[in-house]
């Protein structure tokens, strides 16, 4: 047996959005089991997000310590950010992000994963990336504003980050996922084995 995700779409035979928001929205489905009976199901649409674990020459990760109101706590996370627009490269949206939350440049990209984050009640998709060669950007620093301005910059070795994740005190998605990835892409065959920063990405396609 294969181990692998595939697409399936059960019919919608109605659809409505009681809120919309100015980055997601609620929508609201009655879905066709298949038994025959309809259900309710609803769930935030999410326009996507990129997440970049970028690794210094010194194996540390560069993460951010920023408040996220909805869990009540400040956590750790590496650099991410929302699709600005459908069909963007998720690659240059990547390279924003690293700029703007931590005023970093790199070198070689690679994809670590693509994740949905809660496919129970949301679309989100976030592909995370694996960013070496890691330098200063050049120019003035980009402008930050509300929760970012209140964000703090560490680089953290590796293996501290698999201690915390490991201990419970590590908590945000794209962290845990990207650092574990990145242990067992080491542990198989490579980091030279991940897919190309350019590879396919279904759940949010994009041109070249």
């Amino acid at each position: 047996m294969q181990v692998q995700d595939t697409p399936e779409e059960w019919r919608v035979v109605a659809t409505e959005t009681p809120f919309t928001g100015n980055k997601t929205s609620v929508r609201t489905d009655e879905v066709e089991m298949p038994d025959g009976t309809v259900v309710r199901r609803d769930y935030q649409v999410h326009p996507g997000s990129v997440a970049v674990l970028a690794l210094d020459e010194q194996d540390r990760v560069l993460v951010l310590r920023q408040y996220r109101h909805p869990v009540r706590q400040r956590l750790w996370e590496i650099p991410a950010g929302l699709l600005d627009v459908p069909g963007e490269n998720p690659l240059h949206a990547a390279q924003r992000e690293l700029y703007e939350e931590a005023h970093v440049k790199a070198e070689e990209w690679r994809v670590l994963s693509d994740v949905y984050t809660t496919p129970g009640g949301c679309d989100e998709a976030v592909r995370i990336f694996l960013a070496r060669g890691v330098s200063e950007a050049e120019g003035e620093r980009f402008e930050v504003s509300d929760e970012e301005a209140d964000m703090e910059l560490a680089r953290v070795p590796v293996d501290e980050l698999v201690r915390g994740v490991l201990a419970g005190e590590l908590h945000n998605t794209c962290l845990v996922v990207g650092v574990l990835a990145l242990v067992a892409a080491r542990a198989g065959e490579g980091l030279d084995s991940l897919r190309p920063a350019d590879a396919p990405w279904p759940a949010r396609p994009f041109a070249g």
